[in-house]
Parts: structure tokens; C-alpha cells; sequence
């Protein structure tokens, strides 16, 4: 180890002692392999010894093989168990007799009491109890109870947690550098600036999962396009991957791994150059090399400031896909492979850096899971290791209230819903996107969004229960959307109509933001992204039997709200839309019960989520709110 230690084997007792200022799991772990007969405890995880490091001695007692013949570390039954005694803890481990007492076991190491076990059965019992103890273990356990803790030793059970940090957090060196240094400072918290110790909850990042450096995967994009045009660059991307290893001193090897990957880039675009296409299937493959090429990188550098780390590419940790290139979906065996290859082959007290996004078929090729695909692993995998927490590192503190590029005095969200949170990111908010949430909806995990260029931050948690508390979450808003009225030619209450309309939609691959209907006409809301010439024959098939109006630049505003208390909302909202002019022309409540929509034109949306703000964040409503049906002026 780093520091002087002593041991001492005594064997007529059967025990081992080792004595220092300050013990080290390294060292413990040393000690323990002094002994094949002590092997047993290297089956248990080491993270348990790492609760000694405040002591200044531990002590073994183990059973001594004997001399003439091999025993196999299973065939001896052993318990190990932690004790205070004398403000010294000691982890003893004997083996056990019907009375409950340890055999004793003479000077030649030989067992002097007998046993009518036979040797299977006791190979048997043995495995039980290792697997018993093993699973009361747990490294995420306290045993910092009175029984079992000194004076003055910590308390804080650290959580286990997945990290994901995106293309922003994760720009330049610089920002690797201090994201290296966060995951640092979360496993060991410092001490707070008057040298006493942090209040923080220390984690246990089980996976940090890495999108690629800054703008990489859209240089990766042009990359391609350029090839199809007949040139091949990739010397922007050289400058950023190398330079960075430069700027860190990092390791021959992680250079020459990061180099390969950019070699192997740019042969690709050569073949995307001469062949003259580039598949979804290639295309996959392309824009995999930034994450590869950051978490090798990320990895490196937490190795150099003493967080022990291995970087992975997802497939290696079980991440499995369909074969939809381009927005491929997880397999439904893919949490049960993840959770198979984390308890196999990956050290728990390793953070292991894996690449977000990509993933591979079952054919094994590259894929990519399209929006949301790096939020995606990192909950997929948290759900998979059953964590206490998935955190996914942006660069904003965590889910504000609106847009703060419009909104000067929105505030972070502290805690919201699944269902909230999948409706702000529906309706336009910087959230995780809905499908990446699934995996910690399923596993009841929360996820907490934090901001990597603000860590002190707490952040918001999304969970299933939110804050019930609250009449509004946030406001948000979708722009340049267009307003589809349809009204039915034919009589009232023709049979078929609804369903006509919506098989027209289906044929032009036409979908739906926000809708209302009656009996006689439909009202929906279509966005940007639609084409517009799909869009136009629509409006052709529509019009053979039913009058069709466009009308174009419209908005959606949504609220997030508590739709139990809708009365008061709409009573608030319509108050201050008509002070203000606001027209609205269709209005729906969504059947999730958590958003109220509104479709105005779009020059007239800002103003209204500037006033609407004020009255439900701000504290500064000129209408007046309305709560419990009674106007409350100036709120």
C-alpha cells in the first residue's frame, strides 16, 4: 500500500492483524490474499472493507488448510460478521460447529474436530451461506448503525446512480476536465470552505454514460455529406479528439485507441466517397465514432485524477436494439442483458464510461436510437442495476418553469411527474424526451436533471408523484405550427366522417399535435416538421367530402397543470388573455389530465407567456388570480 503497515500471522490462534495510521481497502485487500484459504472473501464484493477506512486495525481469523491435502475455500464454512469492540472494528471469519463455537485448529494447521457432514454437503451449505451473506452485504447497506459504527465514523450510505452528460457538457477539454472533476467531487465530496465536513450525499456512479464532444455528431453529419460530394475531411474532428488527449497527457494507448477509431472514420467516408451512397445503415456507423471516440477520452482522464474508470462501447454492456436504423427501439431483453453483463464482467467500484445513443442489432451492427438516445441508455441501464437515481447532466438547472431565453424570471421545478415531464418535452420543453423515460417509469427510479456548468444546483427530480400541491408546472410552447379546421359536407351525424378523416392522415404519414372535435368538424394542429406537399394532399382528399381551412403561423401554448383545479387555471388564463387581445382559437385539455393546450397566432405568443408567468410564478398578476373560485387581486 501507500503507507507503512505490519501483519502478523499467529498461528495458534488463527489470526491475522494488520495495524495502521489509517487502513486502506487497498491494503486490506493485500492482506487478504496473504492466505488461500482466504479467498473465500474475494468472493464477497470489496466495497464492504471500504467501511474500515477509519479504523486502525482489522483483524481475519481464518481457517487454516491443511497441510497434506487441498481444501477448497467453498469447503470451509465460514460467516463473516462486523463487531465493535474497544472503538476497534474487527472482521472475523471462522468456521462454524453445530454449537455455534469455532473448531479449533492445532499448530500443524490441522482440524482437530470432527464433522459427519460429508464433503458435498458440506461444499453445499458453504455455497448457501456465502450466497446468504453475500446478498446481506450489500454494498449499498449502512452500517453505520449504533451496533455497528464508532464514534465519529460516517454515516452516508452513498447512492448508486447512473450520470449521463451531453454533447454540451462535454465540449472541449476544458469541459471534460470539469466534468471529470464533478464525478469526482460527487464520489468524494470536499469539505465545505470552513473545512468542515460536506453535507452532500456521496454517490456511486455505477455507468457514466458520454454523447459525443460538443457539435461532433453533426460534423459526423457533414462529414457524410461532403463524402457524397466527393471530398473526405476529418481533420476538425482530429483537432478536437487528439488535441484534447494532448491538452490531458493522456496515455499512449488512449491515444492510439482514439486515433484508430478516427483512422477507421475516415476510411469510411473514402468508401462513402468512391460507392457514392451512404444507407441508414452506414449512417449509423458514422456518427457512432464521437461517442466512441469521448468515452475512451472521458475515461482516460478520470484514471488520471484517480476515479478508477473503463470505457465501454454500449454493446459490450448489453445494450441491444431492433434493426430500425436511425431511430432503432431497445430490444425487451435488453434490461435483463444489461443487468447480465454489469454482474459478470464490471467491477462495481469501476465507474464504467459507456456510449450513449448507438447501440447494436442482434446482428451486430451499429445503431442509433435516434432522439433522446443518450438519455435513453442511461436510464435503460440505471433501470437495469435497479439505482437510486438516474441523473442525466445538462447545461440549465434542471426543468424551469418556461423558456428562459424568453422568460428573464423563470425559476427551476423542483420536483415533477413522469406524466408532466413527458408533456413539456411533447409540447417543446428542453426535457428528457418521453420514450427515454420509460425505463425509469417502469423500475419506479427518479431522475434528476442537473446542470454540469452549475453542479451545486439540486437540480429537479422526475417521479410518479410530482408535486400535487402545485396549480401550474410550467409553461411551454410550440411554434410555426399549422391550424387544420375540417368541417363535414354531409348531414349531422354521418356515419363515418371521424373515421374518414383520419384515414386520409394516415395515408399522407400526417400526425397530430393537439386536437378537438364535435360531430360535424375536426380541428387539429400539425407542426413544422410535416412536409408540406404531404400536407397539400391532404388538404385534396380532405376537401372531396368536407370543407377544409388552413390557417398557418399559429402557436400552441400549454400549461402544465393540476387539471382537478381548471377551473381556477382557465379563469386566470382567459381573464388575462382578454386584457391582453390574446385570440384563441381552439383550446383542448389533454387525456393525460396534466396540460392544458391553447392554439393563438404566433406574434401574439410571447406576450402571452410573459403575462401568464407573472401571474402563476411571479407573484404579480394584474387581473388578478383566481383560487378556490375567489379573486385574489394582485397575486
Amino acid at each position: 500500500g501507500t503507507a507503512a503497515w505490519r501483519a502478523q500471522l499467529l498461528h495458534k490462534s488463527n489470526t491475522i492483524t494488520m495495524t495502521n495510521e489509517k487502513l486502506t481497502s487497498t491494503a486490506a485487500v493485500l492482506l487478504l490474499a496473504l492466505s488461500a484459504s482466504l479467498t473465500t472473501i474475494g468472493a464477497f464484493s470489496p466495497t464492504p472493507l471500504n467501511r474500515l477506512t477509519n479504523q486502525r486495525s482489522l483483524i481475519v481469523k481464518y481457517d487454516a488448510p491443511s497441510s497434506s491435502s487441498v481444501v477448497s475455500p467453498l469447503g470451509l464454512q465460514r460467516r463473516i460478521v462486523y463487531e465493535k469492540e474497544s472503538n476497534q472494528t474487527g472482521l472475523f471469519m471462522s468456521e462454524d460447529d453445530d454449537d455455534g463455537e469455532a473448531n479449533e485448529i492445532d499448530n500443524d494447521g490441522e482440524e482437530t474436530a470432527s464433522t459427519e457432514q460429508s464433503s458435498s454437503d458440506v461444499e453445499a451449505d458453504a455455497a448457501a451461506q456465502i450466497s446468504s451473506y453475500k446478498s446481506s452485504l450489500n454494498p449499498r447497506r449502512s452500517f453505520s448503525s449504533s451496533s455497528s459504527s464508532r464514534p465519529g465514523s460516517s454515516a452516508i450510505t452513498p447512492l448508486d446512480v447512473t450520470m449521463k452528460f451531453g454533447g454540451s457538457s462535454l465540449a472541449n477539454s476544458e469541459r471534460v476536465d470539469r466534468v471529470a472533476h464533478l464525478i469526482q467531487d460527487r464520489i468524494r465530496p470536499p469539505p465545505n470552505e470552513d473545512g468542515t465536513p460536506s453535507d452532500e450525499i456521496p454517490v456511486r456512479p455505477r455507468a457514466v454514460i458520454c454523447s459525443a464532444m460538443g457539435k461532433t455528431t453533426n460534423s459526423l453529419l457533414s462529414a457524410g455529406e461532403m463524402a457524397l460530394e466527393g471530398r473526405v475531411d476529418v481533420e476538425a474532428l482530429r483537432t478536437l479528439h487528439l488535441g484534447t488527449c494532448r491538452d490531458f497527457d493522456l496515455p499512449e494507448r488512449t491515444r492510439e485507441d482514439v486515433e484508430k477509431l478516427l483512422d477507421e472514420c475516415e476510411d469510411m467516408l473514402n468508401g462513402v466517397r468512391l460507392i457514392q451512397e451512404l444507407s441508414p445503415k452506414s449512417l449509423d456507423q458514422l456518427v457512432s465514432y464521437g461517442e466512441r471516440c469521448s468515452v475512451r477520452i472521458m475515461a482516460a482522464r478520470l484514471n488520471q485524477i484517480g476515479v478508477p474508470a473503463q470505457a465501454f462501447d454500449a454493446w459490450d454492456v448489453g445494450v441491444v436494439t431492433d434493426d430500425n436504423y436511425g431511430d432503432a427501439k431497445l430490444l425487451p431483453s435488453c434490461i435483463e442483458s444489461i443487468r447480465d453483463r454489469f454482474s459478470s464482467r464490471i467491477d462495481p467500484n469501476v465507474v464504467a464510461v459507456v456510449t450513449g445513443f448507438i447501440g447494436h442489432n442482434t446482428k451486430g451492427r451499429i445503431t442509433t436510437l435516434g432522439r433522446g438516445g443518450s438519455d435513453l441508455t442511461a436510464t435503460a441501464i440505471g433501470a437495469a442495476l435497479k439505482v437510486d437515481e438516474v441523473q442525466v447532466w445538462k447545461d440549465v438547472d434542471g426543468i424551469l418553469t418556461a423558456d428562459p431565453r424568453l422568460v428573464k424570471n423563470a425559476v427551476p421545478v423542483s420536483k415533477v411527474s413522469y406524466d408532466e415531464a413527458s408533456e413539456l418535452a411533447y409540447f417543446g420543453a428542453q426535457v428528457l424526451h418521453p420514450i427515454a423515460m420509460q425505463p425509469a417509469l417502469k423500475a419506479n427510479i427518479p431522475v434528476r436533471v442537473k446542470n454540469s456548468y452549475n453542479p451545486s444546483a439540486p437540480g429537479s427530480v422526475i417521479d410518479k408523484i410530482g408535486n400535487p400541491e402545485r396549480m401550474v408546472t410550467a409553461i411551454t410552447c410550440k411554434r410555426n405550427v399549422k391550424l387544420l379546421d375540417i368541417h363535414s359536407l354531409n348531414m349531422l351525424g354521418a356515419y363515418g366522417f371521424l373515421g374518414a378523416v383520419f384515414a386520409d392522415f394516415e395515408k399522407h404519414k400526417c400526425s397530430v399535435d393537439v386536437l378537438a372535435s364535435s360531430e360535424v368538424s375536426v380541428s387539429v394542429t400539425l407542426d413544422k416538421k410535416q412536409h408540406e406537399e404531404d400536407i397539400t394532399e391532404l388538404c385534396n382528399d380532405l376537401s372531396k367530402f368536407a370543407e377544409v381551412e388552413l390557417h398557418r403561423d399559429r402557436a400552441i401554448l400549454t400549461l402544465i397543470a393540476d387539471v382537478k383545479r381548471s377551473s381556477d387555471v382557465l379563469a386566470t388564463v382567459f381573464r388575462s388573455f382578454s386584457a391582453h387581445g390574446v385570440q384563441v382559437e381552439m383550446m383542448s385539455q389533454g387525456a393525460s389530465k396534466v396540460n392544458i393546450s391553447f392554439i393563438v397566432r404566433e406574434d401574439q405568443i410571447d406576450d402571452a407567456i410573459l403575462n401568464l408567468h407573472s401571474c402563476f410564478f411571479e407573484g404579480s398578476c394584474d387581473v388578478g388570480m383566481i383560487e378556490g373560485g375567489e379573486l385574489l387581486a394582485d397575486k
